[in-house]
C-alpha cells in the first residue's frame, strides 16, 4: 500500500505544484525584470510575459511530487519512532529534506527560467544550451546553497 500512497501523493503534488507555477508565471516574470540589473523595461518590460515558461512548466511536476513524496517518507519513518510531543519536529524534518531533495530539480528549472524571463528573446532552450556550454551542468546549480537554506524549515 504504501508505494501507491507515493504515487498519489506523487501526482497530487506534481499537479498542484504544476497549477500553481503556472499560474504565478506572469508575476514571477514582473518581479525577476524588476530585479534585473539592466532594469525592468531593458529586461522585456511586459513583453514576453512567459518566457521562460517551459523551463518552469518542466521543473513544476518533479520538483512538487519529489518535496511531497520524500516528505510522507521521512515522516512515515520517523513519526513511527516518536511520542507525539516530537511530533512537530518530525514533520519539520521531513519538510526540510524534502526541500533539499526538491531543489535538485528546483535550482536548475529557476536558473533556466530567470535568465529566460530576463532576455526573452533568447529562448528557454538557447538559456540552457548557452548555460551549460559556458559554465557546465554546475552552472545549473549556481545559488543550490543558497535556495536549500532559503527553503528549509528548520
Amino acid at each position: 500500500m504504501f508505494p501507491r500512497i507515493n504515487l498519489i501523493v506523487s501526482q497530487a503534488g506534481g499537479v498542484a505544484g504544476l497549477c500553481a507555477d503556472l499560474t504565478l508565471f506572469p508575476l514571477d516574470t514582473i518581479k525577476t525584470r524588476l530585479q534585473s540589473p539592466q532594469g525592468f523595461y531593458n529586461a522585456g518590460g511586459f513583453r514576453g510575459i512567459y518566457a521562460g515558461v517551459p523551463s518552469a512548466a518542466l521543473g513544476s511536476f518533479p520538483n512538487a511530487a519529489l518535496f511531497f513524496v520524500t516528505y510522507e517518507y521521512t515522516k512515515s519513518v520517523l513519526g513511527s519512532s516518536v511520542s507525539t510531543k516530537k511530533a512537530p519536529l518530525v514533520h519539520m524534518i521531513a519538510a526540510s529534506l524534502g526541500e533539499v531533495v526538491a531543489c535538485l530539480v528546483r535550482v536548475p528549472s529557476e536558473v533556466v527560467k530567470q535568465r529566460a524571463q530576463a532576455c526573452p528573446s533568447l529562448g528557454t532552450y538557447k538559456v540552457f544550451i548557452d548555460t551549460v556550454r559556458h559554465e557546465g551542468i554546475l552552472g545549473l546549480y549556481r545559488g543550490y546553497g543558497s535556495t536549500v537554506k532559503r527553503e528549509r524549515a528548520i
